[in-house]
């Protein structure tokens, strides 16, 4: 049976070996700015013209529109807006997915993809 002092160098080598492959690590890349939470937390004001598509959305709505848009600065966090909408509009019908669709031409702002559950979002730029 190895005695204790024989196995503290093999224990203290470990623990070196570890710590050297946690600092050895790259440094985490930054992770897009935009959630989910966030993108649905904006088009909370939105519910009433997608739900029933008739006029125009509300100023509030049409405010968190923009500033989804306009805070998707980068390839990331365009594509993570596009993937969360993307997923919304899978478990939605089809007329809530048209007027869904429709919002970014209502309130002016420019979308370069189209809000579908067939979207294919790594082509976003």
């Amino acid at each position: 049976m190895a005695s204790f002092s024989a196995r503290k160098p093999t224990s203290f080598a470990l623990l070196v070996m570890i710590t050297v492959a946690l600092f050895a690590q790259p440094a985490p890349t930054a992770e897009a700015a935009v959630s989910c939470n966030s993108v649905q937390n904006s088009l909370t004001p939105c519910l009433g013209f997608v739900l029933v598509g008739v006029g125009n959305p509300s100023t509030s709505c049409c405010n968190g529109v923009r500033s989804i848009f306009n805070g998707a600065t980068t390839t990331e966090d365009r594509q993570a807006v596009c993937s969360c909408l993307k997923s919304l509009a899978s478990s939605a019908t089809p007329s809530i997915i048209n007027n869904a669709a429709a919002l970014p031409g209502k309130c002016s702002v420019s979308v370069p993809y189209a809000i579908s559950p067939s979207t294919d979002c790594s082509r976003v730029n």
